[in-house]
């Protein structure tokens, strides 16, 4: 069984070694300013559409307000 697994791990290693030399995209993490700035705007849409932005302003205030007792 070990043998399976090393060889199948080989396998998928070359493969990926492949897809980068052949100039396909890496199946790694991108990194974390990309992933904001692909998921900001259709936030900021659903935000909108569905009145999340004052449902935000309103349990701010409310904090503002225990904060200030």
């Amino acid at each position: 069984m070990a043998q399976f697994s090393g060889r199948t791990a080989l396998r998928a290693q070359g493969r990926r070694v492949a897809a980068v030399l052949a100039g396909q995209q890496s199946s790694g993490t991108r990194h974390p300013l990309v992933a904001v700035a692909m998921v900001l705007p259709l936030a900021i849409v659903l935000a909108v559409v569905f009145g999340g932005w004052e449902a935000v302003m309103a349990q701010a205030s409310s904090v503002v307000g225990m904060l200030g007792r």
